[in-house]
């Protein structure tokens, strides 16, 4: 006997409803045939998955194992379906984006805005990741457009650089560096400073920036997001270095951006899988992006 697809199909059905009666309802089959697949489950796999307590059945840890990987395995065909419903709507089905967090916040909503004023029934998903997982989905082909800080393509894609702009400083209004124009690494002596997560590159270079300079620095917040420092900024929690496009996206009477006295460049490309079929939104797409980049930065210039 050999584990079969109708096997999983009444195991999950229970796991769900707790009833044998209830997921024979669900699959419109009887209450014996749902017990007879479980015991084949169990027979085929070899696993005690159900405890028989007064009548009912109480799965085991070995079920609830089991249950993680089953679902793992729905969510791929629910999302096909999806997928399905979506390639009826505009434009062949929502042209799908993945972005590292930081663009998902600047950059791509002025490009969207852009495409929509073109296209207005355009329909589009963004899913933010963080690299590896971003250049490891591209190469899976499971996204239409991808934008990363990489220099090189991952593997089965192509890449085309869209923008290059320096890391500033960001402050909190009323803080004694706001006088000044540009800020070298002597000027951060002794301040609070928020930084990145230790294993982000660019706080690895912001702290050889320092370490070089010999300045210390009171490092007592760190957090992932280039966001996140600055709602730590604004609240007059210390200082940061963050990427451009996110200080510019922020800054406002409680945030305020300057230059640094050193170039530690943030860059943005654009990612296309080589072999996915093209969306026919995703040349407007790429045209609003590189328009929205080369606003950017000019206005960052």
């Amino acid at each position: 006997m050999k584990l079969t697809h109708r096997h999983i199909e009444v195991f999950r059905a229970v796991m769900q409803t707790g009833q044998v009666t209830l997921a024979a309802e669900r699959l419109h089959t009887s209450q014996p045939t749902v017990s007879r697949e479980l015991a084949r489950l169990e027979q085929v796999t070899g696993l005690h998955l159900f405890d028989r307590v007064r009548g009912r059945l109480q799965p085991t840890a070995r079920a609830l194992a089991l249950l993680e990987e089953v679902d793992l395995s729905y969510v791929g065909l629910e999302r096909i379906a999806a997928t399905a419903v979506g390639l009826r709507s505009w434009a062949q089905g929502r042209l799908q984006v993945a972005c590292l967090p930081a663009l998902a916040h600047a950059l791509l909503p002025q490009a969207l805005q852009h495409l929509a004023t073109q296209l207005p029934d355009a329909a589009v998903g963004l899913t933010p990741l963080d690299s590896p997982q971003l250049e490891a989905a591209l190469s899976e082909q499971r996204f239409d457009l991808g934008l990363s800080e990489r220099l090189d393509a991952p593997a089965a894609c192509s890449l085309e650089h869209l923008l290059v702009a320096d890391e500033v400083a960001v402050l909190p209004a009323g803080h004694r560096l706001c006088g000044r124009p540009r800020l070298s690494a002597a000027d951060f002596e002794g301040e609070a400073f928020i930084s990145l997560a230790p294993g982000d590159p660019y706080r690895q270079q912001v702290d050889d920036w320092f370490a070089q300079a010999g300045v210390s620095r009171v490092l007592r917040l760190e957090t992932a997001s280039a966001v996140s420092v600055c709602a730590l900024v604004e609240q007059g929690l210390g200082v940061g270095v963050v990427n451009p496009l996110t200080a510019l996206a922020m800054q406002g009477p409680r945030l305020l951006v300057r230059p640094l006295a050193v170039s530690i460049p943030f860059r943005v490309s654009l990612m296309r899988p080589a072999w996915r079929a093209e969306h026919p939104l995703r040349s407007p797409l790429e045209a609003a992006l590189r328009q929205t980049a080369q606003a950017l930065q000019q206005e960052l210039a």
